[in-house]
This record gives C-alpha cells, structure tokens and sequence, in this order.
C-alpha cells in the first residue's frame, strides 16, 4: 500500500480523541510499595472516578507497570472496571491513557502490539491514548527503534485513538515526530515531570515552544511533586514512610520561599495550595495529571478548574520557583 493511501485510511478509521484541561494520574492505585494501596480502598477509587468525570475531569492516565507484584495490571483492571460501570455526564469523553513500558525484553514492534493488547484486555476496552512510558536512548538506542515502529502500527491499525510520548527531551521528540509524520502518525501528546519544583523540561529544554510548533499537548505529571505543593508537609514531619519520605525530608528546607509565595497567593485567592500549584501548571499551557487516591482530593483538585491566576500572581511564583533552592530530582530515563 502506498504511503497517501495508508495515511488516507488511517485518518478514516480514527475517531477524535477528546483532551480536557486536567487529567487525573493513577500510578498509585495499585502501588503497595510508594502509596500503600490495599484493594479496601477499590470503593473510595471508584468515587474519585465518577466524580473526576463528571467534573470534566476525563483523562486517566496509568501504565502497564502500574501495580505491585501481583497487583502489576491492577490500575488498569480497576479503571477498566470503573470506566464500564460509569454512566452520567461526559461518559463519551472518558479518556484511558496507558503508557507502555519499555522493558528490556520487549524490543520487536509486535511486542508493543501484544502489550497494548494485553492492555486492552485488563481494560475491557480499547486503549484510548497508547504512550511510550520512556526512551531507551540513554543506555539502549537499538532497543527503541522497533517500540516505536509498534506505537506507530497501533495508530495505524485502528487499535488506539491516539500516540504519545513520556520522559522525551526535544530532541528526541524532533527525530520521533518526524519519523511518524513520514507514516502520517500525529503524536497527540508529550509527558513530562512539570511543576514550580521542576521547570527544567520547559526552562532548560524549552519542550513547550516544540510542542506548540507540532501541535502536541504537554502533559505535567507530578505536579504537586509528590505531595511538597500542597503545603500538607512540615520540615518537622510527620513524613510518609519510604522513598516518599526521605526525598521529603531532603527537599523540604530549600522551598521555602516557593512554599510562603504559593501560600500567599492561595490566601489572597481563597484557594488551597494545590489549587494555585495546578493552575499555574494550566497557565503554563499545559494539562496536569495530579494523582487522587480519596473524594477530597479529587475535590481540592478539581477546584484548580474554572479560574485563572493572573500574570502578576504567574510572575511571583516563576520568580519563586527561579530562586528555589532545591528542585525535584529529574527522571532517570528523561532524554535531551
């Protein structure tokens, strides 16, 4: 088949995927080990399911490692469970991002078609948004070639809605954005560690002004930096046990200049500081995915919606961020 007729064919058996402003990340349903999850929480899940989607709130993203031992898949079954048995507003606009791993033992094109299928499976429905969960570049570059091929045949195949990317620097997207606009394969969505504790993807990278150029939505996850925004956590403790914990403990002194500017600003709003930390995430054009593990999270995040900070407020906290003393560790796999 020649390339215009696949690329013709391809556009006539997609239907468009439905992006809102914020979505909601899920790494911790089904994480024993980081969040403490037990499957006693699977009812109060379900909750903060029905209400981000009924608040325009419609795109979950989770991943085929999401889970521990033998939870691994369970973020998957439970969205896939709460997805079917939703029925209400904006139910045609629910969105199911899942973001394929990179294993070492998957390098074949057909081995990402499996694991989205596999995917699909413990989703009872297709994937919606396929995502590359990371490049292979910084210590594998053979490995990535044929991933992406396979990321690019689940578009092409009608089997996902739409392709993103995850952990990729700008570099690396120009040379993946071409190689899929020679297949007529848009990358619909890029997603970075984003927050006023990590600009260094748009400061340093300048991710955003590529994107806009090529027309992919910039997704911050870990917008909150694992909980540090939300003001929730004292340089005295209590701590969260584990990981979560100690990068706490080393974080939290130097933000605090960010932390009393993030504070003023909510006061000054009458928003918490979670609220003003996402806003200013969608002021910055992109789509933040806050983690929620309870109704009242969900709730504090949704309230981030329906406003906007204004261009002073947005300038304090920039010059905040600027000044801060610590910054959240980047991701190992996050390429140039």
């Amino acid at each position: 088949m020649h390339t215009r007729d696949r690329q013709r064919l391809t556009m006539q058996i997609h239907q468009e995927l439905s992006l809102p402003g914020m979505g909601c990340g899920t790494w911790a349903w089904g994480n024993q080990l980081l969040w403490g999850y037990n499957e006693s929480m699977d009812a109060q899940l379900q909750a903060v399911f029905n209400l981000c989607v009924s608040n325009g709130v419609t795109l979950f993203d989770t991943g085929d490692s999401y889970g521990t031992g033998r939870l691994n898949g369970r973020s998957e079954l439970l969205l896939g469970k709460f997805s079917q048995e939703y029925q209400g507003v904006n139910q045609e606009n629910i969105c199911i991002a899942t973001k394929l791993a990179a294993y070492p033992w998957r390098w074949t094109r057909q081995s990402m078609i499996n694991a989205c299928k596999s995917s699909a499976q413990r989703l009872g429905r297709n994937v919606d948004l396929v995502q590359m969960h990371w490049s292979t570049a910084n210590y594998a570059p053979w490995q990535e070639v044929g991933l992406l091929d396979g990321l690019a045949d689940l578009y092409e195949q009608g089997l996902v809605k739409g392709v993103g990317l995850s952990n990729y620097g700008t570099k690396r997207l120009q040379r993946v954005h071409q190689k899929f606009a020679e297949r007529g394969v848009p990358i619909k969505t890029l997603q970075v560690q984003y927050s006023l504790l990590s600009t260094y993807p748009v400061t340093e990278l300048g991710l955003k002004d590529v994107c806009d150029e090529l027309g992919i939505k910039l997704i911050a996850y870990s917008p909150l930096a694992l909980g540090i925004l939300t003001g929730k956590y004292s340089e005295k403790g209590p701590f969260p046990r584990g990981v979560r914990g100690l990068l706490l403990r080393q974080l939290l002194p130097g933000v605090r200049s960010l932390l009393q500017c993030l504070q003023d600003v909510a006061q000054s709003r009458n928003k918490t500081m979670s609220q003003v930390a996402l806003n200013w995430c969608i002021a910055k054009g992109t789509m933040p995915i806050p983690g929620a593990r309870s109704v009242k999270q969900a709730q504090e995040n949704i309230g981030a919606l329906g406003w906007q900070l204004n261009s002073g407020e947005i300038a304090e906290l920039d010059k905040a961020a600027a000044s801060s003393d610590k910054k959240m560790v980047q991701n190992i796999f996050q390429t140039k």
